[in-house]
């Protein structure tokens, strides 16, 4: 009786793990991860831990400046709230796109390193434009210069030498 007892259970247990449907699988290959940028306007911002991108909602993206001119404007309050702020300080410029290059024309010299945050702002967000306005063209694909009325370009740069990971 003892016996029958300490078989039912482990009988019961076997049955539910055989009948419960699944079967064994091996490894299935699901591909290389995704990399690069995704789609989409985003306006990227400064915070403790490197460039945040926020995306751009409530706004159609019509030109390069009109976004530079969103960037300047700063993070919306609640990611001002989350730590984000805006690096990026310019006088006057322009900017132009073609293709996967961005000319950023500055009326005064840059006053930041090229290789600050500030600047990657502006070269990730501008990347990010420029691949909306040109949909045949990737934000991970796009160059952005910084041409000053004296001294050196500045770059050009790809968001990726901005962004950490």
């Amino acid at each position: 009786m003892v016996r029958v007892r300490r078989c039912v259970p482990a009988s019961v247990l076997g049955i539910v793990l055989v009948g419960c449907g699944v079967q064994p699988t091996g490894v299935i290959g699901a591909g290389e991860p995704a990399t690069g940028l995704t789609r989409g306007a985003r306006l990227y911002f400064a915070s403790d831990s490197g460039l945040r991108g926020v995306p751009v909602l409530d706004r159609k993206v019509e030109s390069l400046n009109a976004v530079v001119k969103l960037l300047a404007a700063g993070p919306p309050p609640a990611e001002r709230r989350d730590g984000l702020t805006n690096l990026v300080q310019l006088g006057g410029y322009t900017v132009t796109g073609r293709g996967t290059r961005v000319t950023v024309r500055l009326e005064d010299p840059y006053a930041a390193t090229g290789r600050d945050q500030g600047t990657g702002q502006l070269v990730c967000t501008l990347a990010r434009a420029q691949s909306v306005l040109d949909p045949k063209v990737g934000a991970d694909d796009v160059e952005v210069a910084l041409r000053q009325p004296e001294g050196p370009e500045l770059g050009p740069y790809r968001c990726a030498e901005f962004l950490d990971g």
